[in-house]
């Protein structure tokens, strides 16, 4: 029998994406992507801020510079800082592609890495236009020797650094490559069999096992470092769309979920698609990597300011 994940807030968010854990503050943060909002809450005493983004948020990545996020807006990559409402460009991305950013996680070495995903015209079927990229510490950002994508996901890296996880979820493959200064070949590392579901965000624990978030399956799958299906997770919302390894030993598993798309029968049926869920992992995980590169002195009188709220 699986594991199954409880509600922990009712964030009723639209695409719930991105979550991270962070240890300095022991709080969560995440996105709600078409809401264009940045979420935290801290579990030890349920506080839960909002903060309004200029566009689409799809990717976030804490900084080892004290109180900074690095974002990964639908066009750009920004610094943020929550408490001043501080934002202050990196580099634009893919303009004049019909892109926009979307999974990103940073790699051991204090290095950004992200991909992009297709937006066609409505109706429109997606095509293999997004690239996975790497944004540097010195804030030069290149594009990596991955095959292109039409919805990018599943950014994870092996506890040694040494491999990186990545998909194009429509293909319902997660692949992996040899990882460094380059990206070796791709090759196969698991398979979804079942044609209702698709890879979305990953983590990975302690022991170099891979968990995905499974959309449209309403489960997080953990797979063995040589990618065989150990267990899952279930998650009482069909679209479950990214892990994140938190609480103090990092043995609570939260993951972010969707309601997008979702018709009035299927909320009826899965009321708590959108919120914020939790359960006991069996395991640990690892701190979450920090980016390295070095954001400007905050200001609270920016021109490019966007202020938080308390809201629980």
């Amino acid at each position: 029998m699986n594991a199954a994940a409880a509600v922990v807030l009712q964030a009723g968010n639209t695409l719930g994406e991105g979550i991270v854990w962070c240890d300095r503050e022991q709080a969560l943060y995440w996105t709600d992507i078409h809401a264009a909002t940045l979420w935290r809450y801290r579990p030890r005493d349920t506080r839960t801020d909002q903060w309004p983004m200029p566009e689409r948020l799809a990717c976030i990545a804490l900084c080892e510079a004290d109180g900074w996020l690095l974002l990964g807006l639908a066009s750009q990559l920004a610094f943020f800082h929550p408490a001043s409402g501080t934002l202050s460009a990196i580099a634009t991305v893919e303009a004049g592609l019909p892109t926009r950013l979307n999974d990103g996680a940073c790699d051991r070495q204090g290095r950004f890495v992200f991909g992009t995903l297709h937006e066609p015209p409505a109706g429109g079927a997606r095509q293999p236009l997004g690239s996975f990229y790497r944004l540097n510490a010195d804030l030069s950002l290149e594009r990596l020797g991955l095959p292109g994508v039409a919805i990018s996901n599943s950014v994870a890296f092996s506890p040694d650094g040494r491999t990186l996880y990545y998909c194009d979820s429509p293909s319902r493959t997660i692949q992996c490559c040899d990882y460094g200064d380059r990206c070796g070949p791709s090759r196969t590392f698991a398979r979804l069999d079942d044609p209702h579901g698709e890879p979305d965000g990953s983590a990975v624990d302690c022991a170099g096992n891979l968990w995905n978030a499974q959309w449209g399956l309403g489960r997080v799958a953990c797979y063995t470092p040589d990618g065989r299906l150990h267990h899952c997770i279930d998650v009482p919302a069909s679209q479950a769309t990214r892990p994140a390894f938190g609480g103090p030993d990092l043995a609570m598993l939260y993951i972010t979920s969707a309601r997008d798309g979702l018709d009035a029968a299927a909320l009826a049926i899965q009321p708590s698609a959108g919120a914020l869920f939790a359960a006991p992992a069996g395991t640990t995980g690892l701190p979450e990597p920090r980016f390295s590169g070095t954001p400007p002195q905050p200001s609270a009188a920016s021109p490019h300011s966007f202020p938080g709220k308390h809201i629980a």
